[in-house]
Order: C-alpha cells, then sequence, then structure tokens
C-alpha cells in the first residue's frame, strides 16, 4: 500500500473541491485564464501523463490534478495496468510509486525504460527504503517524496519535459551529425565524376580482399582498364564531352558487376574491378561483358555526330604468397599488353608462383 497523502499549494484565481479526505483546486471563471495560459494548456494536451498508485484516493487526486494542469491523463492502480496502457497509448511521462503489490516502482521504471519511450518519476514516502541512487539507476528521471505538493509535482513534470525535449534536440543533432559524417566518409572515398570509388580507397580495399583471399583460401581477381584514344576524343570534342563519356562508362561498368564486387576510377580515362571469389577465366568473361557493352554504346558530341568508344582490358588472378604491388602491376601489364594488340581487346595474364622472400599471407 502507498504511504503518506497528498498536499497541494493554492494556485490563483481558484476555488476549492473537496474530494474525499482531499482537496483539488479548481478552475472557477473562465475569462480569469489568460491567452498564454490557454496556448499552454491547447500544448499540454499532446502530453500524456501516466499516474500509478494503488491507493485509490491518491491516484484520483493526481489524476484530476493533472488534467487540471492541461495534460491528458491516464490512471493504473498496479504495474500490469500501466504496461497495459503504455502499449496501447503513446506515453511522454509516468509519474509511480514505488511501494506497490506485485511488481514495484522500480521494477516497473526499469522495464519502461527498455521497452518505451516514456520518462519517469518515482514517488514514496518520508521513511522510504529506496534511494534517489537508486531510482536514477533504473532510469527514473525524477523522485518525489509524498506527501506530494502539487506545484513540486508540476515543476517536476515541467522540467522533466523540458529534458526530454533537449533529449530530442540532441538526439536529432546527433543524427544530424551522424549523416554528414557519413557523406563526408562517401565523398572521401568516391570519385565526384564517375560516382564510382577513388584509387585511394582501391588500394585499401585491395588490401583486405587480398587478406580475406588468403584467409579463406578464395580465389581473387582484378581487371584494370582504359577507354582507347580517349585523349584523342578529348582534343577533338573538348574535355566537358570527355566527362560525360567517363560518367556513362562508370554507370555501364557499375551494371555489369555483382553486389561483392566493387569498381573504381583509377586515374584519368582508367577503372579497375575488384573481383572477390573469382577466378581468372571468369574474370575475363567479366572484362570482355563489360567491353562489349561499351563498344555497343552510341555517344553524341555533337549534333548529327555518332562515336563508338572501346576499351582495353587486362585481367589476372592472384597468386597466394605474392605481394599486393606484383597483383595490381600484372593487372596493368595485362592492360599494356591488350593496347599492343590493337585495343578493343581483353588480355589475361596468369601470375606464376614466387620465393618465400615475397610472401605476404
Amino acid at each position: 500500500m502507498s504511504s503518506g497523502t497528498l498536499a497541494y499549494a493554492p494556485i490563483p484565481v481558484v476555488k476549492m473541491r473537496s474530494l474525499g479526505t482531499e482537496s483539488m483546486p479548481v478552475e472557477t471563471n473562465q475569462k480569469t485564464v489568460s491567452g498564454s495560459d490557454k496556448i499552454m494548456r491547447q500544448e499540454n494536451k499532446d502530453i500524456n501523463i501516466l499516474i500509478v498508485d494503488d491507493d485509490p484516493s491518491v491516484r484520483e487526486i493526481m489524476h484530476e490534478f493533472v488534467e487540471f494542469s492541461g495534460y491528458r491523463s491516464y490512471k493504473a492502480e498496479d504495474a500490469a495496468a500501466a504496461l497495459k496502457l503504455l502499449e496501447n497509448n503513446s506515453i511522454q511521462i509516468v509519474v509511480t510509486d514505488i511501494t506497490m503489490p506485485g511488481m514495484d516502482g522500480l521494477e516497473l521504471t526499469d522495464l519502461i525504460k527498455k521497452d518505451y519511450d516514456a520518462y519517469v518519476i518515482v514517488m514514496t514516502g518520508f521513511n522510504y527504503d529506496h534511494t534517489y541512487e537508486e531510482a536514477v539507476g533504473k532510469g527514473a528521471s525524477d523522485f518525489i517524496t509524498k506527501p506530494v505538493r502539487f506545484t513540486e509535482l508540476l515543476l517536476r513534470i515541467k522540467r522533466v519535459l523540458k529534458e526530454r525535449q533537449m533529449n530530442r534536440e540532441r538526439n536529432s543533432m546527433l543524427m544530424l551529425l551522424f549523416g554528414m559524417m557519413k557523406e563526408l566518409k562517401k565523398l572521401a572515398i568516391t570519385d565526384g565524376l564517375t560516382g564510382l570509388y577513388n584509387s585511394r580507397h582501391f588500394y585499401k580495399q585491395i588490401e583486405s580482399e587480398v587478406e580475406r583471399s588468403c584467409r579463406y583460401i578464395n580465389p581473387l581477381s582484378l581487371i584494370m582498364l582504359d577507354i582507347d584514344y580517349f585523349k584523342q576524343y578529348n582534343d577533338t570534342y573538348l574535355h566537358v564531352k570527355g566527362d560525360k563519356v567517363l560518367m556513362r562508362i562508370g554507370r555501364l561498368i557499375k551494371q555489369s558487376l555483382r553486389s561483392m564486387d566493387s569498381a573504381y576510377r583509377y586515374g584519368g580515362e582508367e577503372f579497375t574491378i575488384i573481383l572477390p571469389e573469382t577466378k581468372g577465366d571468369e574474370a575475363q568473361a567479366v572484362a570482355d561483358r563489360v567491353r562489349t557493352m561499351i563498344s555497343s554504346e552510341i555517344f553524341t558530341p555533337e549534333p548529327g555526330k555518332e562515336v563508338s568508344i572501346t576499351i582495353s582490358a587486362g585481367v589476372t588472378q592472384y597468386c597466394p604468397g605474392e605481394t599486393l604491388k606484383a597483383f595490381v602491376q600484372r593487372s596493368d601489364e595485362a592492360l599494356f599488353m591488350s593496347k599492343d594488340k590493337g585495343r578493343n581487346t581483353v588480355t589475361f595474364l596468369n601470375g606464376k608462383q614466387i620465393s618465400s622472400v615475397d610472401i605476404t599471407c
């Protein structure tokens, strides 16, 4: 059973109405309520407060006071009834007694903070066994002793509402900051023109994929490709038109890959593609698919002028034990072999087992 009785501080422009052995302030004349008070009351109506106390008289008088103060009030006789109301209603503040049959107020507070977006004010008598620290440790936002003075209760409700608003604003700012940091991180690893990853991220990712390939003994392949005669295209149609080619090729490369694959603008008109869990012959097929897709595209740098673009590609598969530098360099060599063959072709260059001096896995 709850301990203590309720008390109140007089509120201006009110008369007193008897409620059992307690008293409640009640408005006497609507005209005495100022315009600002009306606005505040209307705003308060959006706040739902739940009173939890096993003493019917305490529960009722607090319920009426909360309603009188302009808030929407709910009431529950025990923790089980309170949890049911929390489940079915949007409650912002719970004011609960600590000493109740069954689940006590501290246990209820602990559950509320875990499962609901509500702030808790706990109540207890002067001769209580629970400390403020214990209540706060369970997640309570404030602590009030019985007999409760209405003015003190109202101040604590307002303080908790202010804390709630400040926390919401802080969380919003943190979410905004997190979003900005995420966007900045994305920009730091993304090529601004093509939307592909940049070369700095390429070296970080290829190192990670090599380590993963060594750890799980999975194949890993790399494609390096270059746009044929791109300098000539730029000199003829200017760099603005060349940029459009780079953007379009970036999109075509992306469309050709699986979700686990990743594409990069390596520099200028060069691109790289990392293919995890992919053997060399499979990577060669991917490179040829990209080459065919790009060569079938028609570019229009000038009205009535249609131009085809081709690429050359070099493909290689990682050899267990070789250095990262050797792996990347071999794909570059395969690319130059494609250039020497007349361009618009794909060359696969197989690696060789190397001495233990160069082992990195």
